[in-house]
């Protein structure tokens, strides 16, 4: 046996399955060492009889397998050359992670996140290792943030209206850390937060410093805002922080208007709350002509890459008054939260190059969108609005509970997250998040699970 041989044996492990025959389980095996990156992309695959000879089985049986595997899109094969192994060009540049894709049999949509785009990525990182060499002759020690990157976060702010200047820039390692380390700088008595909300929030909250935080919800639906519940929350948080975002909600979708941004933000001057916007899906705008609508005036804002570019690329930012982000950059937990010099370095490039790829991305949502919105529509057993952004359909069911939905589409393959989740006390019990991030034939199946179940 001769090492490229020994290589893919090894790759492969114990692949052999009770119960499933050779071909599927070879082929399966193929793809699960691809995704898991034993295999690598673009290696060249031993010629038929030897790699039968090496895996113990039949000519045909590899034959069959490489077929199955080359109309997958997982084998490329040359007239006259040696097959290469790829992936599919629905994983090679996907939307939805490959846990949310079905393509290894579960569609996990617990987490509304997006898949990393890989030739963006790739070509980046070998800029990064090109361009590497002044930062990675300095100590690596936390700080704000590169000089390189929150300029250019600066830059964005400024040319959307905002002027900022770099020094009003902090960066962390991600939204929650940003809202980790403002939570330990404020410690507030009392938060005031939508209902529903983004579920780490709350548990960021029960949990910073060792203040014991009462919660005051106010409630967002996909219709917007109740400011009139927001007014008693912000009057009930009084001197504390409020939680809120405005750009396609998490979960709803909603976007708030111009008129209700004003009313926030003199409510938050009136009863001296600290704003914080999140604004991570802010850059998700499907509508056919993207509009970003002015920013709540006087409120801290916190941005990140992970719902336009990647959950695993560990950026994000706080952007403030240069006074706050001193103070911030002083606190102890800002080097613990803070992000590597590397990654930074990988989001400059990738920032830098952002607007043409978040157009591909706002299309295929926009089309995933509306194919999922056409799956539910007319079904008395749920009603939603559709969203003009973001990342999920918020179902309200018409008489079943979330949670037992949930649990019969996990039974299904199909994992959802149910609406006492985003609730900070426990309600919302007939919704239902539903992310429309996977291709069209893993939606249809996540349709006709939640039929099923209801």
């Amino acid at each position: 046996m001769q090492a490229g041989e020994e290589r893919l044996v090894a790759a492969l492990g114990q692949w052999r399955r009770p119960g499933v025959v050779l071909v599927a389980a070879l082929a399966a095996a193929v793809r699960e060492a691809v995704l898991d990156g034993r295999l690598r992309t673009g290696g060249r695959l031993p010629a038929e009889r030897r790699l039968a000879a090496a895996l113990g089985v039949s000519r045909g049986t590899v034959v069959a397998a490489l077929t199955e595997l080359r109309e997958g899109g997982w084998v490329r094969t040359r007239q006259g050359s040696a097959s290469t192994l790829r992936l599919p060009p629905p994983l090679a540049e996907p939307i939805a992670p490959v846990s949310a894709s079905g393509a290894m049999g579960v569609i996990d949509l617990r987490r509304a996140v997006p898949a990393a785009p890989q030739e963006a990525f790739h070509a980046a990182m070998l800029r990064v290792c090109e361009q590497a060499g002044p930062v990675l002759a300095e100590d690596g020690e936390p700080g704000p943030g590169l000089a390189s990157l929150r300029s250019l976060i600066a830059r964005r702010y400024t040319g959307q209206g905002l002027a900022t200047l770099p020094e009003q820039i902090l960066i962390t390692s991600g939204a929650r850390a940003a809202f980790a380390l403002l939570c330990a700088y404020l410690r507030p008595r009392v938060a005031a937060v939508e209902s529903p909300t983004f579920f780490d929030v709350l548990s960021l909250l029960r949990g910073a410093g060792s203040t014991a935080i009462t919660v005051a919800p106010f409630g967002v639906g996909s219709q917007g805002w109740d400011l009139d519940q927001l007014a008693d929350a912000f009057a009930a948080a009084r001197g504390g922080l409020a939680y809120l975002t405005p750009d396609f909600h998490n979960p709803t979708g909603a976007l708030m208007t111009v008129s209700a941004r004003r009313t926030v933000a003199e409510l938050a001057a009136r009863e001296r709350i600290t704003l914080i916007a999140d604004e991570t899906l802010r850059e998700l705008d499907l509508r056919a002509d993207p509009a970003p609508p002015p920013r709540i005036g006087g409120a801290v804002l916190i941005g990140s890459a992970s719902k336009t570019l990647w959950g695993g690329l560990r950026i994000g930012w706080v952007r403030g008054p240069a006074s706050l982000i001193g103070r911030l950059g002083a606190h102890p937990l800002c080097g613990p939260l803070s992000a590597a010099p590397t990654q930074q370095l990988l989001a400059v490039e990738l920032l830098a190059g952002l607007e043409p790829l978040l157009v591909r991305r706002r299309a295929e949502l926009r089309r995933r969108r509306d194919h999922l919105a056409g799956l539910l529509a007319g079904d008395e057993r749920w009603h939603f609005a559709l969203p003009q952004g973001g990342l999920a359909l918020w179902l309200r069911l018409s008489g079943a509970r979330a949670d037992e939905v949930a649990a019969a589409m996990g039974r299904e393959g199909v994992s959802l997250t149910p609406g006492p989740r985003f609730a900070a006390d426990a309600t919302l019990i007939h919704h239902l998040r539903v992310p429309y991030t996977p291709a069209l034939p893993a939606l249809e199946r996540v349709a006709a699970a939640l039929a099923a179940a209801c």
